[in-house]
C-alpha cells in the first residue's frame, strides 16, 4: 500500500531544544492514528510540520509520495488544539468562510451534521459552549474531502458527552483512502477507534504498533502500556 505520510531523519530544533529528534515514521492510508504522548513530547510539533505551520531543521516530509508545498496543503484537513474562528462570526460565517478557502468542502454535509446537533446557521459562536465550539471545529474540518486529517487534541477538555459525539464523528466521516492522525494524550478515552498508534517521548519516536498488536503482544489495554512505557 502506497504510503500517504513518509517523514525521513525529520528534526526539528528550537534554540538548543530538539522538539522532534531524527524521527523515521511512515503512515498508511486507510487507518485512525493515534499520536500519544506527554504534554511537550513533540505532538504538535510533527502535526504543524505536517501542515507547513512551521518547518523541519532537517529531513524529509512527504505526503503522498510529494514534498511539501501548496500541493501538499490542499490535501490534509487540520483542526489545531485551540479556537481560531473570530467569537464574532455566525455558524454562516465559518460555512462560508470554508467554502471560499477549500474546493473539498462539502457545505452540505457540514449542514445535515449542524442540524442534528440544532446548531443553527445564526448562531454566533461566541454565545456557544466550549463543547459546541468544538464540534463546530470538527464539524467544518470533517467536511473536507482530505486525504488526511490532522486532528490536535480533538477532545481535550469538552465533557463526556461532547466527546462521544466528536468520536463518532471522526469514525464515520472519512473516507477508506484517508488516513486520520489523532494527537492526544487521553488515551483511555480514544483507543477503541484506534487503528494504529505511535508513543512520542522528547521528541523520539517510541514505539509504532497495530492496536491488535500491541493488545496481542502484552495483553494489555494500549492505555496501560502507554502508563508503563511513560511511568504515569
Amino acid at each position: 500500500m502506497k504510503e500517504l505520510v513518509t517523514c525521513k531523519n525529520l528534526t526539528k530544533q528550537y534554540g538548543s531544544k530538539l522538539a522532534l529528534n531524527n524521527i523515521n515514521l511512515s503512515l498508511e492510508p486507510g487507518k485512525i492514528i493515534g499520536l500519544l504522548g506527554p504534554n511537550g513530547s513533540g505532538k504538535t510539533t510533527l502535526i504543524k510540520i505536517l501542515n507547513q505551520l512551521t518547518f523541519p531543521t532537517s529531513g524529509e516530509v512527504l505526503i503522498a509520495g510529494n514534498p511539501l508545498s501548496v500541493t501538499t496543503k490542499s490535501l490534509i484537513s487540520y483542526l489545531p488544539d485551540r479556537m481560531y474562528l473570530g467569537n464574532w462570526m455566525h455558524v454562516s460565517d465559518a460555512l462560508d468562510f470554508f467554502s471560499d478557502f477549500y474546493t473539498d468542502f462539502d457545505r452540505s454535509r457540514a449542514q445535515d451534521m449542524l442540524s442534528k446537533l440544532n446548531i443553527r446557521l445564526s448562531d454566533t459562536i461566541r454565545a456557544m459552549s466550549k463543547g459546541t465550539k468544538e464540534k463546530l471545529q470538527l464539524i467544518l474540518v470533517m467536511s473536507r474531502r482530505a486525504a488526511l486529517y490532522c486532528l490536535d487534541e480533538p477532545i481535550a477538555g469538552v465533557d463526556p458527552a461532547a466527546r462521544d459525539y466528536i468520536l463518532s464523528t471522526i469514525l464515520n466521516n472519512y473516507a477508506p483512502d484517508a488516513a486520520i492522525l489523532i494527537s492526544t494524550h487521553l488515551i483511555s478515552d480514544i483507543e477503541n477507534i484506534l487503528d494504529e498508534v505511535i508513543f512520542i517521548r522528547d521528541g523520539a519516536i517510541v514505539l509504532q504498533s497495530s492496536v491488535d498488536d500491541l493488545r496481542i503482544q502484552n495483553g494489555k489495554s494500549v492505555d496501560h502500556v502507554f502508563r508503563e512505557v511513560f511511568k504515569c
